[in-house]
């Protein structure tokens, strides 16, 4: 009897065989169970978060067209109110101490001497001062010389008060000048005159005042037809009469003292000031 042999298949055909009686057996319904019919499965990629979406850009809104430029009139500096006026405070000067003359009447006794040259009223007049301060007495030869007094004159009032300082220095007898110096004649300065004239005396000092006597307007007995430029003692007051007593050592038509009022005192003093 003849012998038939297995037949051989190839490994790779011998197992692709197996492989699909595995599937069928896995796949058959047991205990009579009927079986669905397989779904397929779709094979997915594995799920990733979407990109967002780039947002679309913003559009711009057009800038507005700049307004145009209206050209406005200079404007002036608002004008200050009187209200806005008194808020600032005003500072206002002490007023100048007042003197009440110590007597109606007062003349200070002095050494008259009349100027021995035309042109020493300078010297003479101050040595008359001097003399209500002091005995001590130089000849009007070196006053002139001491004060710089040439065929001129004396040139300025500020000599004047220069040379009494000096002399008196141990008497405490100070001089200032007031140099009104053609300056327009007003009410102060005719009281700060009568202020000094009685402030002075009452101390016991002579004033010494430069002069300008024009024609009409003179003291008694000089030149009608002449300008004097000269010099004066000042030497008493009379508060009544509100008058100034003067020494004049011109002594014209022999008249060493005489009384001017304040007034024509002042006026006549006005050109050029005096020491006191």
């Amino acid at each position: 009897m003849r012998r038939l042999k297995p037949a051989v298949l190839p490994l790779g055909l011998a197992a692709a065989t197996l492989s699909v009686v595995a599937l069928a057996n896995a796949e058959s319904p047991e205990d009579g169970a009927s079986a669905a019919s397989p779904q397929p499965v779709a094979a997915s990629a594995p799920a990733s978060a979407p990109d967002p979406a780039p947002a679309a850009p913003k559009a711009l809104a057009p800038a507005p067209a700049p307004a145009p430029v209206q050209q406005q009139a200079p404007q002036t500096a608002p004008a200050i109110a009187p209200a806005q006026v008194d808020e600032v405070p005003v500072v206002k000067k002490p007023e100048p101490k007042k003197f009440e003359p110590q007597q109606t009447v007062k003349t200070l006794p002095v050494d008259f001497q009349e100027q021995v040259t035309s042109y020493w009223c300078g010297p003479a007049a101050a040595r008359i001062a001097l003399s209500s301060v002091t005995d001590a007495l130089p000849g009007q030869a070196d006053l002139a010389s001491a004060l710089g007094t040439t065929t001129n004159g004396t040139d300025h009032i500020r000599q004047i008060t220069d040379f009494m300082n000096h002399a008196l220095a141990d008497k405490g007898a100070e001089y200032k000048t007031v140099d009104w110096g053609g300056k327009p004649l007003t009410d102060g300065m005719k009281q700060q005159l009568w202020q000094d004239t009685v402030k002075d005396v009452d101390k016991g000092k002579a004033l010494v005042a430069n002069i300008v006597a024009a024609p009409g307007n003179q003291p008694p007995n000089y030149p009608s037809t002449q300008t004097i430029y000269h010099y004066v003692s000042i030497v008493g007051y009379d508060a009544q009469n509100k008058t100034v007593q003067v020494a004049d050592p011109a002594g014209f038509g022999g008249q060493q003292t005489y009384w001017l009022s304040l007034d024509q005192a002042a006026s006549l003093i006005q050109p050029k000031g005096y020491s006191h």
